[in-house]
Order: structure tokens, then sequence, then C-alpha cells
């Protein structure tokens, strides 16, 4: 990089370390100001950091390299805009009544405490096998395409990179804690927008202009018709048939959206339920953005390598290719400060929700006279941990050989069935009793990772035995659907085998037993306003997929 680039990188930084000594200054006495940031945070922020800690590592290096190896089939996952509203609209009112900080604790308010052991169990198995993986993975990729480095003191430069952003990004979490990651997201987020704009905005006048770039990329096809800008495959494509991706998406979407403790818990911090609704209407104007500017300039990297204009190594490398070999001094400074403030951000928010997750949910469980300073310490340990074994992780990861964003999505389709099962029976019928809600979160559970063990050892096992045909052989999408359909049986075929939960510890906490009192709060927490931009968002969902029909 030039001097010009390093100046901005430098005063980008020093605004970041400004905004944690800032964070680190304010009163913070209990395990709820440092998780929660003292449950007062408002909805531009909430917004912010919604999408600041969704957008880390897997979009700027898996989405961009999702765009450059298959085009559009990966855009479902970004047209979610709807699921966040979902959590503002639907289930914000469900966790503000039922006052938890997290929701295994939710769980265990509708169901009984083994339910709330379990999802934390799955919730910090998924942080290890996915986030911290992937994150740390894509770290040490973005460092060492963007640097030229391939060795530092005769190690590869991939660890160095992958090994400093998370010393670096610990340090201010552990300082400040909740507000640190909201509040440094306010920066983060805007210089993430302009830098991938301009991405976006150079890399189309090289390659020439949107027509070029649909040309060439509709030119490459599959063998049943499908260009890369095709939204919809054939139901034939062998890993994003139309007969799966749909549904298929939806479901790791609600799991994710409005029920995993690493987004809902930027929406718990909010002082009211109309700060929090208004945050996730917020973020999902913000989830409109990422196709645009990362998935489609991981198009434009395909086409400009296709035009011999661009040289790109793997396909995971195609964003930052596009940051060191396109963009002129001053402006890859700003890009790279971006792409290491999402790295950042994303890591970031996965050491305070887990640090939550393992101190509110197993040690304050088990040690209830533990003093609120011991249990912000105990947290920062279980952190470190799940980080470590994240990282021992990275080599199976990347022996399973897929782009990194679509190996995110597919260890997430075998953890998401079970968890989205549980939560959308629970809240929205009654009869759910607790012991179906613990059965379908271990059914969903051990199947899925019985299928994502079966692939770690997919060569030695027999492709004509019964367990391959079961587990391996189907679509990575079909499975999970058909594992969701499962998952829903169990629950309502155990519901109806066991006694009905009482009623009155119900009101509430599902969808037919919210009291008067409750639905007329939840009626004066929203304006006109609130409807119109949510239904903004909706139809320019709907037009994307006109359009890329």
């Amino acid at each position: 990089m030039a001097t010009l680039d390093w100046i901005v990188l430098g005063l980008f930084f020093i605004a970041l370390i400004g905004i944690v000594v800032w964070v680190s200054l304010q009163k913070e006495e209990t395990s709820t100001d440092y998780f929660l940031a003292g449950k007062n945070v408002g909805w531009f922020a909430i917004g912010a950091s919604i999408f600041a800690s969704n957008i880390g590592s897997e979009h700027l290096v898996g989405l961009a390299g999702a765009g450059a190896e298959s085009g559009m089939a990966m855009a479902h996952w970004e047209m979610h805009g709807w699921l966040i509203l979902m959590l503002g609209w639907v289930f914000v009112p469900f966790y503000a009544r039922s006052k938890v900080s997290t929701m295994p604790e939710f769980l265990e308010k509708r169901f009984n405490p083994a339910s709330r052991s379990f999802l934390s169990i799955i919730s910090l198995v998924s942080y290890v096998l996915t986030k911290v993986a992937v994150t740390v993975y894509a770290g040490g990729v973005v460092f060492k395409e963007v640097f030229g480095i391939e060795t530092w003191m005769g190690i590869d430069f991939f660890w160095v990179g992958a090994v400093g952003l998370v010393v670096v990004t610990g340090i201010y979490t552990v300082i400040g804690g909740m507000r640190s990651v909201l509040y440094t997201s306010v920066l983060q987020t805007p210089v993430l927008l302009i830098g991938s704009i301009l991405i976006l905005v150079i890399g189309l006048s090289q390659v020439g202009g949107w027509g070029e770039l649909m040309e060439i990329t509709r030119a490459n096809t599959t063998d049943y018709g499908d260009s890369m800008a095709s939204l919809i495959r054939s139901a034939k494509d062998p890993e994003f048939p139309w007969t799966g991706v749909i549904l298929g998406s939806a479901i790791i979407g609600f799991w994710y959206w409005c029920t995993d403790q690493y987004i809902v818990q930027r929406v718990l911090s909010g002082r009211n339920e109309t700060q929090a609704r208004r945050g996730a209407i917020f973020g999902a104007y913000l989830k409109l953005t990422p196709v645009f500017i990362f998935l489609i300039p991981g198009m434009i990297a395909f086409a400009l390598h296709q035009k011999g204009q661009l040289e790109l190594a793997s396909s995971d490398a195609a964003f930052a290719a596009l940051v060191s070999q396109i963009l002129p001094a001053g402006i890859k400074g700003l890009v790279v400060g971006g792409l290491i403030a999402a790295l950042m951000s994303s890591l970031a928010s996965l050491f305070n929700s887990s640090a939550m997750l393992f101190t509110v949910d197993f040690y304050k469980k088990y040690k209830p006279e533990s003093s609120e300073k011991h249990l912000v310490i105990v947290g920062r340990i279980a952190t470190v941990v799940i980080v470590i074994l994240g990282i021992l992780w990275i080599p199976v990861m990347k022996g399973i050989g897929k782009v990194l964003y679509a190996y995110l999505q597919d260890v997430q389709s075998l953890l998401a069935p079970g968890i989205a099962s549980v939560f959308l029976l629970g809240v929205f019928w009654k009869r759910t009793t607790a012991q179906a809600g613990f059965t379908g979160l271990v059914t969903g559970f051990v199947l899925g990772m019985t299928r994502l063990a079966l692939t770690i050892f997919e060569k030695h096992l027999n492709t004509e035995g019964l367990i391959y045909e079961i587990f391996v052989q189907p679509n990575w999408l079909h499975f999970e659907i058909i594992l969701f359909a499962v998952c829903l049986t169990v629950i309502i075929v155990v519901s109806y085998m066991t006694k009905k939960p009482d009623p009155a510890k119900l009101v509430g906490l599902t969808y037919g037993s919210a009291t008067a009192e409750h639905r007329a709060e939840t009626r004066s927490s929203y304006s006109r306003w609130d409807v119109i931009n949510t239904i903004i968002i909706i139809s320019i969902i709907i037009a994307f997929y006109i359009y890329f029909w």
C-alpha cells in the first residue's frame, strides 16, 4: 500500500481507539451493563450493530467468493431483510415481555431448564464450527492478500494475520463489553459501506459497465442452462436447486435472525420496544446492501479475471484481490480499514455473545452467589477457550473443500432446523410441551451433527450403504428441509403424548396468550412510519426477485 493508504488507515484506527477509551470510562457495574450495554441503546446503534455483526468475514471473503464461484445462487441468503422485520414486529414483543437476556433463558421460561442448557450447548458449538473458525480463517486470507506478504519470521502470514486479528479485537471487547461492540459499529458501518460501494463503482467501470458484467456472467452456464446471473436454478442443480433453496434459506434465516443469541442480543439491548423494532427496521434496510457491495463485486472479480484484468488465486480471494489490484491510493487505505472493521466487529460480537451464553446459562446457574465482577471475568475466560477451539477447527473446515460462504451455510443448515422448529412451535402453538421442545432440540442437533461427521469422513464410507444414502447423498438443502420436517413432527407427536402446559405459565410467552395490556403496549410502540418503511423494504425484495428470477 502507498503512504497515503497507511495515513488513512492510521486515522481510522485512532478514531476506533478513541471510541473504546470513551466507552471504557463509562460506568459499568453489572453483567447487564457489560453484556447488554445497560439495556439503554437507541435504534441507530442497534441497527448498525445488527448489520456490522452480520457483515463480517463470511461476506467480505465468503459472499464475494460465492459471487465469483456461482454468481447469484447465494443471493437468497442476503435477501432476508423480511426476516429481520419479523424479528422486530413479531419476536421483539415476546422477548421484551419475558424480560430475558439470552435465547436459552427464553426457552427455560417457555419450556424447562433442560431446553435452556441444551440450546446453550448448541449455540456454543455453532460459534466454534462457524463464526470463530470462519472469521479467523477469513482474517488470515484478507491480510495475506491485501498486504501481499507470504511469510513473516518464517511463519505463514495467514496465521500471523488471523491471530493478530483475534488479539486486537479481544482487547477492545474485553475492555468495553457490549457498549464497545455497539458504538464501534457506528464508526465501522459507514466506513464499510463507503469502501464497499467504491469497490462496486470502480469495479463496474473497470469491467465495462453493468451490461458487460451481465453479458460475461450470463455466458457462463451450468449443465442445466442456468447462468451465473440466475437467482432461481434448475431442480436438478446439484448445489442450489430451487426446490431446496427457497425454503432452505428461509429456515436458516429464521433461526439466525429471530432466535440466534448472536443477533437477537442487539435488539435485547434496546431501551424499549420502539427502539428495538426501529433498530430492526434500520438493520433490514442495511441488509439489502450485501448483494450489491459484496456478491456483485465477486461477480465483477470473475469477469475481470475472464478478461485478463485481474489475478485471482481463488474464489475466496475475490474481494481482497479487488482491493489490492484496482483501487487507487488513499481509497485503498479506507477500504482496507472497512475490511478490518468488519472482521473485528464480527469477532467482537462473537466474543461478547459467547461470553454471555456461558456465563449466564452455565456458570451463574451453578454458582448463583458469584459477584457481578466475577461473572464478567468468567465470561472473558470462556471466550478465550471458544476462540482456541475455533482456530483448531480451521484445518478441518478447509479440508471440506467448499467456498467459505457455502461451507458456512452448509453447517448452519445442520444446526438451524431443530432450533427453528422449537421456537416456531413454542411461540405460535400453545400445546407445545416442555418435553416436546427438548426432544425437538436434541433430535435436530444429533441428526445434523451425524451428517457433518459423516461428510468429513465421506471418503471412508461405503457409497452404496444405507447410512450414506440417508445422511450424505441428499442435496444439503433437501436434507435441511427433511430434517426440519422431522423435528416438527417429533415436537407435535411428543406434545400430544405429554400433559398440556399450564396456561398461566404461558402468559406473554406465546402468540395467543398476550394480555390486553401487552397488546396495547405493543400497539403504542409503533407509528405509521414504521409500517411505511416496512412496506418499502418488502417491495425492494420483491423487485429484486422479479429482476433476477
